[in-house]
């Protein structure tokens, strides 16, 4: 999608209410058999990179604490992509569970202790450290197909539990959620049951707790909607939303995104603790007044504080680049150098996403992503590219190609992305794969040879862009077999009589990887995928029905299932394109995105952010001309945070004018201007001006070539 489907963003905008799998790439890593060599079944010592001297502090008042906790501690516990390790005083390392990644540690005292894992195959436990038993009973199952040598197979896995968490003050009641759906235990976990559906149709669930206030209470996070709790135990009860106090995104009246929840048990009740993903606040919830009080801010523009953990006097917390804690007496906040440094210290192929401590207090934190340090450009060949789309219609031409790498040469750019695959469908190469030419129509094949020496001799970074699932070409191809057929038994079409294939085939997925895998070959740097999504807009969209799709799939196990296929053929760096309300928020809302989700399986997103399609007031407060790099500096930091830094964030610019209010007042040079100075000042990777014909003399130029400037 680029600037014909202004309508899908207004709907999306509409159901936000605001103005605008689990498998990780190492399971497709050529070295997989030597990965499982490594894993360590045994004791070993493990050896800490060298101790260096942290940074001073961010905020110049936070008070510094030099505690060694960790030196003088039985141990803890780390939990890596690897597995589950214990790692003693001594710095021995022992293997508790190697089953899949781990991304959470709780503790527990019931009848037994116990520990109690969130991990890629669902929630574990075990009473011994050893044996551990599955506690997935009645939570919901995600189906992937796999397609290999001309067969399909399929993986049942736990769809993804979001966070998990035990009530404090009774540890056989456990929450827990999916991305639209929440569980409750009442036996730790040993069985599931969904609590009430939420009030309205939209994914984005980031995280849950329990208390007893001094009824059983469940809270519940949503990206879009705030705070809910619902009392379960209470007949006819329903989610009920609790935002007041809370900072909100501004120009809406939605409350931004909260991260996580912590609960602090007293004989009657309990104290509710909240953070902000978008926003470095700490919240205490006052219950009788159902409102939320401010106790730590830092007041920056932006940034985030998650995985709180009550400890016995502080409230325990990670922040960008440091752990830290608030006293629960004076709310005066410390810097936690000491946890910091330890995590820091890990060799890269033990990395954790969580730990626990042993002694002198069981401090659990997770989202450890959030300590890295900003990542050099030398491991990431698609880090810090900044380009242009060319039409494939003008690198024919030899005119309008030189003028294009004139553009680039003036603009300081170093990138080019161009339709291989255009949005018709068809091949704009001449394929030397029989079975591609078989399926697809080569429509005025580019030389890509020639083209692609052209672009190195220049220095410039080539991305194939191919539409995936937008195809008239193949949609009407043998008798429509792999189109999106509506129920009234003909092909299904679209709005402007948009044709799309079934995202459910695995034949298409082989069609595109073999595309891909060419491409790759003959000589392009990334292969990028437009339209990766279901169809989005008809009046009769409800009517399209997915003949291809088998039991179990919905829509992200078909999106999943797709780049799972295209990991295990393209050795290329991936990139694809989502819209900007979908990498705004945790959601995947109607096409299947869930950023989330699909961040583990590519090296690039490319969210489109373009000003002219979020409704007109949305983020224009004064003054209203600087609202384009407020929604690309914004979006941009959003977007990194829910792909937890692990993708580069490559946002389409807008280099074109659509007549709606706020383009028909401010667009123009700086208007374009104003959206990259944003990517750039949130410095997540590059960016790409998108105009569909080709035109750039909006394109921001600098220096000593700003007036000689012509395209």
């Amino acid at each position: 999608m680029k600037q014909g489907n202004l309508g899908l963003y207004l709907c999306l905008i509409v159901l936000f209410a605001v103005p605008m799998c689990t498998l990780t790439k190492s399971e497709i890593k050529e070295n997989t058999a030597d990965l499982e060599k490594e894993k360590p079944e045994y004791r070993k010592k493990i050896e800490l990179l060298p101790e260096t001297k942290p940074e001073a502090a961010e905020n110049p008042a936070t008070e510094q604490k030099t505690e060694t906790a960790y030196k003088e501690s039985a141990g803890f516990y780390a939990g890596t992509d690897e597995g589950l390790f214990f790692i003693n005083s001594s710095g021995e390392i022992q293997t508790l569970w190697n089953g899949g990644a781990v991304k959470k540690i709780l503790f527990t005292s019931a009848e037994k202790d116990a520990l109690i894992i969130l991990t890629s195959e669902g929630i574990l436990i075990s009473e011994d450290n050893q044996n551990w038993k599955t506690c997935n009973q009645g939570l919901p199952v995600k189906t992937i197909k796999i397609f290999k040598d001309g067969k399909k197979s399929f993986l049942n896995i736990v769809q993804e539990i979001k966070d998990v968490e035990i009530n404090p003050a009774d540890p056989m009641i456990m929450v827990c959620n999916t991305k639209d759906r929440v569980f409750l235990s009442r036996n730790q976990g040993r069985s599931w049951t969904a609590l009430k559906a939420l009030p309205y149709n939209a994914n984005g669930i980031k995280a849950v707790a329990s208390a007893f206030l001094p009824e059983l209470t469940v809270f519940m996070s949503h990206s879009i909607y705030g705070i809910h709790y619902i009392q379960p135990d209470t007949a006819g009860s329903q989610w009920i939303q609790i935002d007041e106090g809370m900072e909100k995104l501004e120009t809406t009246d939605n409350p931004d995104e909260i991260s996580d929840i912590a609960v602090i048990p007293h004989s009657n009740s309990a104290s509710i603790f909240v953070s902000q993903t978008f926003r470095r606040n700490i919240y205490k919830l006052d219950w009788n007044k159902k409102i939320f009080i401010p106790v730590f801010s830092d007041n920056g523009r932006f940034g985030t504080v998650d995985s709180l953990c009550p400890g016995k006097n502080d409230l325990y917390f990670l922040y960008e680049g440091t752990a830290a804690s608030v006293n629960l007496f004076d709310y005066k906040m410390s810097q936690r150098r000491e946890i910091t440094d330890i995590i820091r210290r890990f060799p890269e192929n033990l990395k954790p996403n969580c730990i626990m401590t042993e002694n002198p207090e069981r401090i659990t934190l997770s989202e450890l992503w959030l300590l890295d340090e900003p990542k050099g450009d030398s491991d990431n060949i698609a880090a810090n590219k900044e380009g242009i789309y060319m039409p494939a219609e003008h690198a024919i031409n030899s005119g309008r190609l030189n003028s294009h790498i004139n553009l680039i040469k003036k603009a300081g750019l170093n990138m080019v992305v161009i339709d291989m695959k255009d949005d018709e469908g068809r091949l704009r190469f001449t394929p030397r794969n029989p079975a591609i030419s078989g399926m697809g129509r080569v429509f005025r094949p580019l030389n890509i040879d020639q083209f692609l020496k052209t672009m190195k001799d220049n220095g410039i970074y080539t991305v194939a862009r191919i539409v995936v699932f937008k195809d008239q070409e193949l949609a009407e191809k043998e008798d429509a077999k792999y189109a999106v057929w509506d129920r009234h038994d003909k092909p299904w079409t679209g709005i402007a009589t948009e044709r799309w294939v079934d995202p459910y085939s695995e034949e298409i997925w082989e069609y595109i990887a073999a595309i891909s895998q060419e491409l790759y070959e003959r000589g392009f740097d990334e292969i990028q995928y437009d339209y990766i999504r279901f169809p989005t807009d008809g009046t009769n969209l409800r009517d399209a029905h997915y003949r291809w799709q088998d039991k179990g799939m919905d829509m992200e196990s078909a999106i999943l299932s797709f780049l799972r296929h295209i990991r295990s053929r393209v050795k290329a760096p991936i990139s694809i394109d989502i819209y900007g309300a979908n990498s705004w928020y945790r959601t995947g809302a109607r096409t299947g995105q869930e950023v989330e989700l699909l961040a583990p399986w590519v090296d690039v997103i490319c969210p489109m952010y373009y000003p002219s399609h979020f409704e007109q007031y949305f983020l224009a407060q004064n003054p209203p001309e600087l609202r384009p790099w407020r929604i690309y500096y914004t979006g941009t930091m959003r977007n990194s945070r829910i792909c937890r830094g692990q993708v580069v964030i490559r946002p389409w610019v807008q280099a074109f004018y659509l007549n709606v209010s706020y383009d028909r007042q401010y667009y123009n040079k700086d208007y374009v201007r104003r959206q990259v100075e944003g990517v750039r000042e949130a410095g997540t990777g590059g960016f790409t001006y998108w105009n569909n014909a080709g035109r750039y003399e909006d394109v921001y130029i600098s220096g000593p070539n700003a007036e000689s400037a012509t395209h």
